[in-house]
């Protein structure tokens, strides 16, 4: 690569491949937690935008019958249950069961009927039910939407690809703290494990399987 060739150039006829959106989605809305919306947590990433996307996604999913996951980390008090991950990443700690920052921001509260799955470490799928209640209820694609771009989402995505389900990265509805990482995640992302679509590509979607419901 020449120093003067940018990455978009650099990746052009290799990876440039599109999955496409799949038949039967379900929506996984990761880690939209206090702790990244409160100026005074270590973890606060001032991603305000990406909530309110992903809450609007949440609500035309549910129109359109698209089954609604979410996720949060919960660790045990002591940590024990955090392992090197919480060893490397003190701030993780923010988790601990009954810190404040573990609860959901307003406007985001899961309904009865709506699944939840608490984690410990960042891919939504390690050490979790997630990809057999997906294969069970006969999903093919995860629309992906929540927190960090650069650590829980890329693993999700990451892992979904791995397990055989379609990865839709919603770009307005995930975030990071920093825009240069959370480009150059969605950029790899979008480059080798799923496609990255925008928010009104995703409406249309379930818009179109709402329809085909009706």
């Amino acid at each position: 690569m020449s120093k003067s060739e940018d990455a978009q150039s650099n990746y052009a006829g290799v990876f440039e491949g599109r999955i496409g959106f799949g038949q039967r989605p379900a929506l996984i809305l990761i880690d939209f937690v206090e702790a990244y919306f409160a100026p005074d947590s270590p973890l606060f990433a001032d991603v305000q935008p990406a909530l309110d996307a992903a809450i609007g996604l949440r609500d035309a999913a549910r129109a359109a019958g698209v089954p609604v996951i979410y996720t949060n980390v919960v660790y045990h008090p002591s940590m024990r249950d955090g392992g090197r991950f919480a060893q490397k990443i003190g701030a993780l700690a923010s988790f601990a069961k009954g810190n404040p920052l573990g609860n959901w921001p307003a406007g985001l509260e899961p309904r009865a009927d709506e699944l939840i799955i608490s984690k410990q470490y960042a891919s939504c799928f390690f050490g979790t039910s997630l990809a057999s209640t997906l294969a069970a209820n006969g999903h093919d694609s995860l629309i992906i939407t929540g927190l960090s771009t650069s650590g829980c989402v890329r693993a999700t995505c990451v892992d979904a690809c791995q397990h055989g389900f379609i990865p839709i990265v919603v770009e307005e509805a995930v975030g990071d703290r920093h825009a240069d990482v959370h480009r150059a995640n969605l950029f790899d992302m979008n480059a080798k494990y799923g496609d990255v679509v925008s928010l009104a590509e995703a409406r249309a979607h379930f818009a179109e399987i709402g329809g085909a419901k009706g």
